[in-house]
């Protein structure tokens, strides 16, 4: 997994006047917290953070005032809902060698059997626990030839090592649907349209 190292400042202006202040210098409020300690309130570089938050789960290496330096993961991340700036970002505070519980991307790759199936995913992210510098950016599943009525579970999974999953055996993460709900709608638009067409 990607480590990226940023340069962090700790701030002491709250509320939502410093929080604008803050993003006009193109910066984001941050808080870190985690391990029982009081949380960290810092600033990030916005452009160098939105970059790094491009990876799921990935590890950032935290230079704080040039004088600390901590490990942190995403944990929830607030963005503009029309333009899509970072507007706040939580940061987890991990140490090497920790294990966390974190949710990775699940990626199908492979043709389904012929017939035009579905492919619907039930989970988009897997839940999984693994050591806090060896996070997988993503799981890769194979639906090649997977038939209708056909489903991947967690336990099928092949998952790096060292990495467990934090979720049942049996949940269900992917699974083929039958093409023939979406071949009867089109029959009934079209036996709506010859009837408009009659009347």
């Amino acid at each position: 997994m990607s480590e990226v190292k940023l340069a962090a400042e700790t701030r002491t202006e709250f509320g939502k006047g410093a929080a604008r202040r803050i993003r006009r210098d193109n910066k984001v409020p941050v808080v870190l917290y985690g391990h029982g300690t009081e949380p960290v309130h810092l600033t990030l570089p916005g452009h160098d953070l939105s970059l790094a938050l491009r990876t799921p789960n990935v590890l950032i290496s935290l230079d704080i005032d040039g004088k600390t330096n901590e490990l942190a993961i995403p944990k929830a991340v607030q963005r503009d809902a029309i333009k899509g700036f970072l507007e706040h970002v939580d940061l987890l505070l991990v140490k090497r060698g920790e294990k966390v519980t974190v949710e990775v991307p699940v990626h199908a790759e492979g043709e389904l059997a012929p017939g035009g199936n579905l492919l619907e995913h039930v989970l988009n992210t897997l839940p999984v626990e693994a050591e806090a510098t060896h996070i997988p950016e993503a799981v890769t599943v194979s639906v090649e030839g997977l038939e209708a009525g056909a489903s991947v579970l967690a336990k099928d999974i092949a998952l790096p090592n060292g990495v467990t999953l934090a979720v049942e055996e049996d949940a269900v993460v992917l699974q083929v649907l039958q093409a023939q709900a979406e071949e009867a709608v089109e029959g009934e638009e079209a036996a709506e349209g010859t009837e408009a067409a009659e009347a």
